[in-house]
């Protein structure tokens, strides 16, 4: 059985399920965005979550917009257990929105976009993130903040004492000064060093930390990425990996095994 971590007063397994391939992201090409959105039916992602619950992984990330938010009332409505902790969108304007729509969905817990995080520190804005958390903990949620950029998490670590975890990014594929959302077909960069850059600020976090983007959206051999993620993974941190099972549908089931081997039963 998978150990749990604390986030705030929520108790997690330290495998969650994430949920970019739900939703069509890849970080691979356009083609296999739409891939991931059509084989991703409603019916396939439930049953994915219902196979997680197997496994003993209980928590999911997933995005606060409505597909989500409708996939989970289904599940939930058919006996379905899986906690969801929310991200913020984009997409849907302000982060208040998305915050709104976690609470309204169900969710957890709850965190600001990382691509948002590092545009509004690119920005000097930071002060929109701090009013997030508020949000997030008024409405009783254990509140976080993602991040691709190191910097942002130590400023973090000095400015925002309130916030309960972090979504630490093992790399820094995009620029986000200019655009927080990501941007289908723009050239992504998975560089080793950045990595190995995040590991060592993940060390330093003074809160729990949720490693992700480990496989370098599929660029990784799975059994070395989660190697390293079992050497740098502190007793109160969690790691998230979303899977694409249309032509490897014993990947989670594979996941479960390299992160109980890699943490050694931990």
């Amino acid at each position: 059985m998978l150990s749990r971590v604390r986030i705030g007063d929520l108790e997690v397994s330290r495998l969650i399920l994430g949920g970019n391939p739900f939703s069509g992201f890849s970080h691979q090409s356009p083609e296999v965005d739409q891939e991931m959105m059509h084989y991703y039916t409603t019916a396939r992602i439930k049953e994915t979550y219902r196979r997680a619950e197997e496994l003993g992984i209980n928590a999911h990330i997933g995005r606060a917009d409505h597909h989500i938010m409708r996939v989970l009332m289904e599940y939930w409505d058919e006996g379905g257990t899986i906690r969801w902790i929310a991200q913020t969108c984009p997409e849907l304007g302000e982060i208040s929105r998305g915050v709104r729509n976690a609470v309204r969905g169900g969710a957890k817990a709850c965190f600001v976009h990382g691509g948002v995080v590092d545009h509004l520190f690119a920005r000097g804005r930071m002060e929109e993130v701090a009013d997030a958390v508020r949000m997030i903990h008024d409405a009783g949620m254990p509140a976080g903040i993602a991040a691709h950029d190191p910097e942002v998490l130590e400023w973090a670590e000095e400015n925002l004492a309130e916030v309960d975890f972090y979504m630490c990014s093992y790399y820094n594929s995009a620029r986000r000064d200019q655009n927080p959302e990501h941007v289908p077909g723009a050239r992504e960069w998975f560089w080793p060093e950045d990595r190995e850059r995040m590991a060592r600020t993940i060390a330093k976090l003074s809160k729990p930390a949720i490693h992700y983007k480990v496989l370098a959206a599929g660029r990784n051999d799975p059994k070395e990425a989660f190697a390293f993620v079992g050497r740098h993974m502190r007793p109160c941190d969690a790691v998230c990996v979303g899977i694409f099972t249309k032509y490897r549908p014993w990947e989670l089931e594979e996941d479960v095994r390299l992160v109980e081997g890699a943490l050694g039963g931990c």
